[in-house]
């Protein structure tokens, strides 16, 4: 049965690397009773560099311990920025779930890494805070993403099943909801990563605002084609990826506004490549995340699906802050000791909670 209602404060960064995501809600670790405000403040052009500089890391470092603490200094000041916006006394928070920022992950190898020191940050904001949210499934054998799927769940109680929540961050990732809240999640193949990294090196800019530069070119099918052979799409789910698996290298040689296109494209053509493994096929798909700004691209997953694609924002749904969210629901599971993944969602042994508690 639900317990009492916490007040949960989600914390998320993605591997986009864009900033972090702040959201209250309250809930019993089931149901949500209601949601809160939510912010994102963007990391400063120091943070990001740290960041990327430790990107693929397995072993601690001056550099991995200086990233560490740029990212948890960060969370703490996006966390004081929102209780001072919203003018909620951090004291009035019963819990913090505090996602971190991964660095690696290689759940083949059973080693997963999000930076972000737990500890340090319950100290500073006098919260708990649960953290390490992956660690425990991947030691166990379980792929350790997705982790929002049973938050996902929790959404759409009231939608017409099957659905498919479609989260596009740097990296893709599904969760197929069936009757009686039957899950499938895994990766679907790259997100917005290559595509912001190829604004990033070819436009000088973070990436492409509204799908424009890829609106404005021309696909090359030939690329596109050779793209969707590989080896990952025939691989059966659960499977999750690592920021770097999908790089825009492949794209090289092509003007900017073709390049985009294509990777844009490639972007949807895995997703629709995923609807594949799905058990029945779907009424509609929901898109969240960065990539639901992406008009291109959410077109592109229309297109490439045949299917009916709406973003989150139109069914009220704050698809910003629903990763940050679905991290204080997490957080709230954790304290009590339900389960945050499951066979069908990592390819965990068995239904599995997680998480390290700190107390201020």
């Amino acid at each position: 049965m639900q317990g009492k209602a916490l007040r949960a404060l989600g914390l998320m960064s993605g591997t986009s690397v864009d900033g972090v995501d702040v959201a209250l809600i309250e809930t019993g670790g089931e149901g949500v009773a209601s949601f809160g405000p939510s912010l994102t403040v963007a990391y400063d052009d120091e943070v990001r560099r740290l960041i990327r500089g430790v990107f693929g890391a397995e072993q601690a470092s001056a550099e991995t311990a200086a990233a560490e603490r740029a990212v948890t200094e960060a969370h703490a000041a996006a966390v004081r920025l929102w209780a001072d916006r919203y003018a909620i006394p951090l004291a009035s928070i019963d819990v913090v779930g505090f996602h971190g920022q991964t660095i690696s992950h290689r759940p083949e190898r059973r080693f997963t890494w999000q930076i972000g020191d737990g500890a340090s940050l319950a100290r500073t904001l006098g919260v708990r805070v649960v953290n390490d949210l992956r660690s425990a499934d991947v030691a166990a054998g379980g792929q350790g993403a997705p982790l929002v799927p049973i938050y996902h769940a929790a959404l759409v109680r009231t939608l017409p099943r099957p659905l498919a929540v479609l989260n596009i961050g740097g990296v893709a990732n599904v969760t197929w909801v069936g009757e009686g809240d039957s899950l499938l999640a895994f990766d679907t193949g790259p997100g917005n990563g290559p595509i912001d990294d190829w604004c990033a090196r070819r436009a000088g800019q973070r990436f492409d605002r509204n799908g424009s530069l890829a609106a404005a070119g021309k696909i090359d099918r030939t690329r596109l084609e050779r793209f969707s052979e590989h080896r990952y799409f025939s691989q059966k789910p659960p499977k999750s990826l690592d920021r770097g698996d999908f790089t825009d290298s492949w794209a090289e040689g092509l003007s900017v506004v073709d390049g985009a296109a294509t990777l844009t494209r490639a972007t949807a053509r895995a997703i629709a490549l995923a609807a594949r493994r799905f058990p029945h096929q779907v009424t509609q798909w929901i898109v969240c995340g960065g990539g639901a700004r992406n008009p291109t691209l959410v077109q592109a997953i229309a297109a490439e699906t045949r299917s009916e694609v709406v973003v989150a924002s139109d069914l009220g749904w704050d698809g910003d802050a629903l990763e940050a969210q679905a991290f204080a629901y997490l957080a709230v599971r954790s304290l009590r000791g339900l389960p945050l993944t499951f066979p069908g969602t990592t390819g965990a042994p068995r239904p599995m909670t997680g998480g390290r508690l700190h107390v201020p």
